[in-house]
């Protein structure tokens, strides 16, 4: 839409005229800017559980757990976590999803922290849990297997029972051979966090 001309006249008279005040006022002003001189520069809890996609209580539990430093204080009180917290938290996360435990990550964390490498002793418990997983996935397998038959099996029981009667099916599971899986037990585990 075309501005008319006084409208527009206004709008140049008011950006080339100096401000009458200054935006810097120097040292003798007396604007209180201590609060913006108090805070160093990284993430308050609220910013940093928001950036990694987390909670508050997830970076206190962290923390409690040597997974994530202390977070140091401002002058008023306020944690403040060192910009570099975001990298740790999400390298946590990504870890915790391959199947490291959080306290095996605060010991390995611990240890790098401290000037350590341990980095050979990293690789070696991912390939114990990708070991472990593998035999899971095996199980898995077997189990997948048993209950196929078993639902072939329930399948012909129903068909040739009468609609409406009892077939009996979870009493069948008595008679029927149970396969042979290493931890014994056939419920899904639960997921991990």
């Amino acid at each position: 839409m075309r501005q008319k001309a006084p409208e527009k006249e206004a709008n140049q008279a008011m950006t080339s005229r100096p401000l009458p005040f200054s935006l810097d006022p120097g040292i003798d002003s007396r604007v209180d800017t201590s609060a913006m001189k108090d805070r160093p520069s990284g993430f308050r809890p609220t910013e940093l559980a928001r950036a990694a996609g987390v909670s508050t209580d997830t970076l206190r539990h962290y923390e409690s757990l040597g997974v994530l430093a202390k977070a140091p204080r401002t002058s008023s009180g306020y944690r403040v976590y060192p910009g570099e917290c975001l990298d740790r938290v999400k390298t946590v996360r990504h870890a915790l999803r391959l199947g490291f435990t959080l306290a095996e990550l605060a010991e390995i964390l611990r240890s790098r922290d401290r000037g350590g490498a341990p980095c050979k002793r990293v690789l070696d418990m991912l390939q114990d849990k990708l070991a472990s997983l593998e035999n899971e996935i095996n199980e898995l397998v077997q189990l997948r297997k048993y209950v196929q038959q078993i639902v072939g099996d329930w399948q012909s029981k129903l068909g040739q029972s009468e609609l409406g009667r009892r077939a009996h099916l979870l009493n069948s599971l008595g008679a029927a051979p149970v396969p042979e899986i290493a931890n014994g037990n056939l419920q899904r585990r639960r997921k991990r966090p």
